[in-house]
C-alpha cells in the first residue's frame, strides 16, 4: 500500500510545474480581462490567448511516439544479446537484426543503437527518456513544465507554444505599460496591484521566453534536436550535426509541413513518421517518397546512448 501511495504522490508531483503555469495563465486573464478591461484591448487579447493555451494543451498530451514494433526484439534475442560478453559477437547479433531496418545512426563503435531498458534498435533520432521509461522518436528533451517529452510527436506544440507565450507576455506588458506608469502617480484600489503585478510576469516570462523561443527555431531551421546539439548523431561515415540538415526551408517545412495556412496553427504537420528521416548523404536518384522527399528539399537553399561503449544501452 505504501509504495502505491508514494507512487501516486510522485505522479501528482510531477504535474505541479503544469499547474503553476495553469495558475499563472487564470490569474493574468482575471488580471487583464476584469481589472484592466479594456475593450480595443481584448479584441486581439483574446485570440492570442486561444492560440497559446491550445498550443500549450497539444504539448502537454500529444500522445508520446515510440518505436514500430518491427524493431523490438524478441525474448529469446534479447536474452542471447544481453547474456553475449563479446562485443564482437554483440555487433555482430544487433547487425544481423537490423539489416532489414531503416536505420542509418550508429554509436560511435559503429554498432547498431541499442536500448537495454525497451529491448529494441533505436531508430534514427530516437533516445530513451528515464522519466517517461519509453524511447521516444525524434527526442528533443523531457520538458517539467508540460510534464511529457518534447519529440516528433509534439515538437511543432511546444514551439509553437513558446512563440505565443512570447507573443502574450508581449502583448500583456506593452498594453498594461500605460497603466503600470500610471499606478505610481495617481490614487489605486486593491485591483491595481493586479495591473502592477501583470506588468511585471509579463515582462519577466517574456526575457525569459526570448532566449527559448530563438533557440528552438535556430533548431528548427537546422533540423536538430537538443540532444544532438549536444551530441551530433554518429552515421556510418562518423559524426555529423549537419547530417539531417537539408536547408533552412526544407528543415522548417519538415516540422510544420507544406501547408502554409497551417503552419501557425497547433495541429499536427509535421512531415514523415518519425521513424525515418532524408539525410545530406540520401542518394537523389533513389526511388521512393524518401528520393523524392530529398529531391524537392534540394531545391532549396543549402546548409552545410551517450556511451562510448560498443553498444549503446540506453
Amino acid at each position: 500500500m505504501a509504495p502505491r501511495c508514494c507512487l501516486l504522490c510522485c505522479r501528482a508531483m510531477k504535474w505541479t510545474p503544469v499547474v503553476f503555469i495553469s495558475a499563472i495563465i487564470a490569474w493574468s486573464y482575471y488580471a487583464y480581462v476584469v481589472q484592466m478591461c479594456i475593450l480595443i484591448f481584448l479584441l486581439l487579447y483574446h485570440p492570442i490567448l486561444i492560440l497559446f493555451v491550445w498550443s500549450y494543451y497539444q504539448t502537454i498530451f500529444a500522445k508520446l511516439r515510440g518505436p514500430p514494433k518491427e524493431f523490438y526484439l524478441s525474448q529469446t534475442e534479447w536474452q542471447r544479446l544481453e547474456s553475449e560478453t563479446n562485443e564482437n559477437n554483440q555487433k555482430q547479433q544487433l547487425e544481423n537484426f537490423a539489416k532489414k531496418l531503416p536505420i542509418q545512426n550508429r554509436t560511435i563503435a559503429g554498432f547498431p543503437r541499442y536500448c537495454e531498458k525497451c529491448k529494441t534498435i533505436k531508430p534514427d533520432r530516437c533516445h530513451h527518456c528515464s522519466v517517461c521509461s519509453s524511447c521516444v522518436l525524434k527526442m528533443d528533451h523531457h520538458c517539467p513544465w508540460v510534464n511529457n517529452c518534447v519529440g516528433f510527436h509534439n515538437y511543432k506544440f511546444f514551439v509553437l507554444f513558446l512563440g505565443y507565450a512570447l507573443l502574450y507576455c508581449f502583448y500583456v506588458a506593452v498594453s498594461s505599460l500605460k497603466y503600470f506608469l500610471a499606478f505610481w502617480s495617481v490614487s489605486h484600489g486593491t485591483g491595481r496591484f493586479h495591473v502592477l503585478f501583470l506588468f511585471f510576469v509579463g515582462v519577466m516570462f517574456g526575457i525569459s521566453l526570448t532566449s527559448l523561443f530563438g533557440y528552438h527555431l535556430y533548431l528548427t531551421v537546422h533540423n536538430r534536436s537538443t540532444l544532438e546539439s549536444f551530441r551530433a548523431p554518429v552515421f556510418q561515415t562518423g559524426p555529423d550535426k549537419n547530417g539531417f540538415s537539408l536547408g533552412s526551408g526544407a528543415n522548417f517545412a519538415e516540422v510544420f509541413g507544406d501547408n502554409k495556412l497551417r503552419w501557425f496553427l497547433p495541429v499536427f504537420t509535421s512531415m514523415g513518421d518519425g521513424v525515418t528521416y532524408p539525410t545530406r548523404t540520401v542518394d537523389l536518384d533513389s526511388d521512393g517518397l524518401l528520393g523524392q522527399r530529398q529531391r524537392w528539399m534540394e531545391e532549396g537553399d543549402q546548409d552545410s546512448s551517450f556511451e562510448n561503449r560498443g553498444v549503446d544501452m540506453a
